[in-house]
C-alpha cells in the first residue's frame, strides 16, 4: 500500500521582492519593527519610572535597542531576504528622527496653541502654598496667586474643573506628581484618586497644557495678512528675484572677461575675486554690519571722502533692503562667476573660431553663441538659486542683527513687530516663534513655516513649468 503523496512544505522567499513594491514591502517590515521596538521601549520604560522614579530617562533608548536586537533574528527568520535590508536600517532611523518626526511635529504643532504659556509643563512661576487633608483626597489653597477664582488659576476648561490636572510637589519641590481633579468647591479641590503616601504635599500649581486649536493660528495669520504675511511675501519674492538676476549678471559678464585666455594675470583676478565665497558668510555678513555702521562705519567714512552724506544702511527701512541686496551680491556672485567659467570651458572653440571666420564680432560671438549655449547650464543654477534666496535665513539675521532695531532691519510703519522692513518668511516665522508671546510661540510658527512650505512648493511649480523643467523629464 502506497503512502499519499504529502505537498511539500512551504519555503520561505530567499530572495526580495521585485521592483517599487518590493522596496516598499522592505522599508514597511523595518518600519513596524522600529515602531514595535519604540512601543515595547516606552512600556517599559514607563514601567520603570513607577518602580524606580529615580531611573534615568535614557532607558527608553536602551530598552528600544534591547528590544530592536532581539527583534531582528526572528523578523529574519521570517522573511530572509529582509537581513541585506539592515544595512538600511540605520539610515531609516536617522531619516524618521531628523526629517519625518519635525516635519510631523510641526504639522501637529501648527494646529496647536503650543507656546512658552502653554507647553505641557508645570507652572513653577505661579507655585501656592497648599495643604492636604487626613485622606489624601482634598488640597486646599489657602490664598490663590492674584486674587483669581481658583478655576481661573488652574486654567480649568469647565468651572468644575472635573478632568482637569493640577501639579503636587513637596517642601523641596523636587519631584512634581500630576493628579485629576474631581471637583472644587471654593478654594478646595477635591482628587479623583487619593494622592501618594509618598508625598508630603506643600504647594501647588497649575498645568500649561497645550491643546488643539483647528485653524485658529492660520486665521490669525489671514487676518493680519495686510500688516505682515503680504508685505513679507512680496519683500521675499523681490528679495530672492534680484538677488539672482545680480548675481547671474555680475557672474557672467566677470565669468566671461576672466574666461578670455588673452588676459593677463587672470588666475590671480579669478582668485582674488573667490575670496568673498571663500570666506564664511557668518563671518563676512556681521562684518559688512559693521562696515555699514551709519556713524563708525569705513563705508559712510569712504562716502564721505566724497562729499555723500551718511547714508543710514541699517536703520532706514529702504536702505536696510538696499543694504541686504548688495552685501547678498557680494557673497553670491563668485558662485555664479565660477559657474559661468566652467560652462563656458564646455563650448566647443570651433565655434568661435567658424564665427570670427564670417566677420562676427565679440559682441555678436556672446549673443549668438555664449548665451544661447549657457541656457541649459544656467537654468538649474538660477531656479536653485532661487528657492535657496527664498529662504535665506542666514544673511537677513547675520547682517540685521547689528542694526539697533535688532535681527530683521529696521521696523516699518503699519507692520507687525515680528515683521521688520528686511524680514522674510523665514525670518519671519523665526522672531515670531522666538520674540513673541514670552519668546516661544512655537504653534504660530509651525503655521508659518506650513505656509512658506506650500509658497515655495508653489513658486518651484512655475518655475520649472516657465524653464520647461518638465518637458524635458518627459522626454
Amino acid at each position: 500500500m502506497t503512502q499519499p503523496m504529502l505537498p511539500p512544505p512551504p519555503t520561505r522567499r530567499l530572495t526580495p521582492p521585485g521592483g517599487a513594491s518590493g522596496v516598499l514591502y522592505a522599508i514597511l517590515i523595518l518600519l513596524v519593527m522600529f515602531a514595535g521596538a519604540a512601543l515595547i521601549g516606552w512600556l517599559l520604560s514607563g514601567l520603570t519610572a513607577r518602580l524606580a522614579p529615580g531611573a534615568p530617562p535614557y532607558l527608553i533608548l536602551v530598552y528600544m535597542v534591547g528590544a530592536l536586537l532581539l527583534a531582528m533574528p526572528v523578523v529574519a527568520r521570517l522573511f530572509p531576504w529582509i537581513q541585506n535590508w539592515y544595512y538600511l536600517f540605520p539610515a531609516l532611523v536617522f531619516l524618521m528622527a531628523f526629517t519625518v518626526l519635525p516635519i510631523a511635529m510641526t504639522v501637529f504643532y501648527a494646529f496647536t496653541n503650543y507656546s512658552g504659556q502653554n507647553s505641557g509643563d508645570p507652572d513653577s512661576a505661579l507655585r501656592t502654598p497648599a495643604t492636604l487633608s487626613a485622606d489624601r483626597r482634598i488640597v486646599t489653597v489657602p490664598e490663590i496667586p492674584e486674587g483669581q477664582p481658583l478655576a481661573t488659576y488652574l486654567k480649568c476648561r469647565t468651572d468644575s474643573c472635573a478632568g482637569d490636572t493640577v501639579v503636587l510637589f513637596d517642601e523641596e519641590a523636587s519631584t512634581p506628581v500630576r493628579a485629576k481633579v474631581a471637583s472644587i468647591q471654593g478654594n478646595a479641590i477635591t482628587l479623583r484618586t487619593a494622592a501618594p503616601d509618598t508625598l508630603e504635599v506643600a504647594q501647588i500649581t497649575r498645568l500649561n497644557r497645550y491643546e488643539g486649536v483647528g485653524l485658529a493660528n492660520f486665521r490669525e495669520i489671514f487676518s493680519k495678512a495686510s500688516s505682515a504675511l503680504w508685505p513679507v511675501f512680496l519683500w521675499t519674492i523681490t528679495f530672492a528675484f534680484l538677488t539672482v538676476i545680480l548675481n547671474a549678471l555680475a557672474g557672467l559678464i566677470l565669468g566671461v572677461l576672466l574666461f578670455n585666455k588673452r588676459l593677463k594675470g587672470r588666475n590671480v583676478y579669478r582668485t582674488l575675486l573667490f575670496l568673498p565665497w571663500a570666506v564664511p558668510a557668518v563671518i563676512s555678513a556681521q562684518m559688512w554690519g559693521a562696515l555699514m555702521n551709519q556713524q563708525f562705519g569705513i563705508v559712510n567714512k569712504s562716502l564721505g571722502l566724497l562729499g555723500i552724506g551718511a547714508i543710514p544702511w541699517l536703520q532706514d527701512p529702504l536702505w536696510a533692503k538696499v543694504a541686504v541686496i548688495l552685501v547678498n551680491l557680494w557673497l553670491g556672485f563668485p558662485y555664479m562667476m565660477t559657474a559661468t567659467i566652467s560652462a563656458l570651458s564646455t563650448i566647443n572653440e570651433d565655434l568661435y573660431e567658424a564665427a570670427s571666420i564670417d566677420g562676427a564680432s565679440r559682441w555678436q560671438q556672446i549673443t549668438n553663441i555664449t548665451l544661447p549655449l549657457l541656457r541649459t547650464s544656467f537654468t538649474p543654477i538660477l531656479l536653485s538659486g532661487f528657492a535657496f534666496n527664498f529662504n535665506n535665513f542666514g544673511i537677513i539675521y547675520l547682517l540685521t542683527r547689528t542694526s539697533p532695531s535688532g535681527s530683521g532691519g529696521p521696523p516699518v510703519e503699519g507692520q507687525l513687530s515680528t515683521a521688520g522692513a528686511t524680514d522674510i518668511l523665514l525670518t519671519w516665522g523665526y522672531n515670531t516663534a522666538f520674540a513673541a508671546n514670552g519668546g516661544q510661540n512655537f504653534a504660530l510658527a509651525s503655521a508659518i513655516a506650513l505656509i512658506i512650505f506650500f509658497l515655495t512648493l508653489l513658486i518651484s511649480l512655475v518655475n520649472f513649468k516657465a524653464a520647461g523643467v518638465f518637458e524635458e523629464a518627459r522626454r
